[in-house]
């Protein structure tokens, strides 16, 4: 799994952000290595220097082999919080969609008996 990192020019300290977040991403989306080929993590703060809540902002996006990418994005007070919650999101995000399509190939079609044949 490849991690890419994102900031907008209001972020400092890009460097030591960077190496944190994708040691964080690969702990925490760990489990969905075989799926998941590449993560974009995008970290901003929307209002730079002025004073304000909610103002920061970060974006992940996980891109599937074979598979649409997904999205979802986390406002917060601090980017500290916008990452893990954006973290949190994803990995949701990845139970779900991963899980449908993991039920989906599991079951047997309607159309097939238990061996494999086309039922007349």
């Amino acid at each position: 799994m490849q991690i890419q990192v994102n900031t907008s020019n209001g972020i400092t300290n890009k460097d030591t952000l960077e190496r944190w977040a994708d040691t964080e991403i690969k702990q925490h989306l760990s489990r969905f290595v075989e799926d998941v080929t590449r993560v974009e993590v995008h970290l901003s703060d929307e209002n730079h220097d002025k004073a304000g809540g909610g103002d920061k902002c970060c974006v992940m996006e996980a891109r599937l082999a074979h598979h649409q990418p997904l999205a979802v994005t986390q406002h917060a007070t601090s980017l500290d919080e916008a990452f893990r919650g954006a973290a949190d999101k994803l990995k949701r995000l990845l139970d779900n969609t991963l899980g449908r399509l993991n039920n989906h190939r599991a079951r047997d079609s309607i159309r097939r008996d238990g061996e494999g044949f086309v039922a007349e």
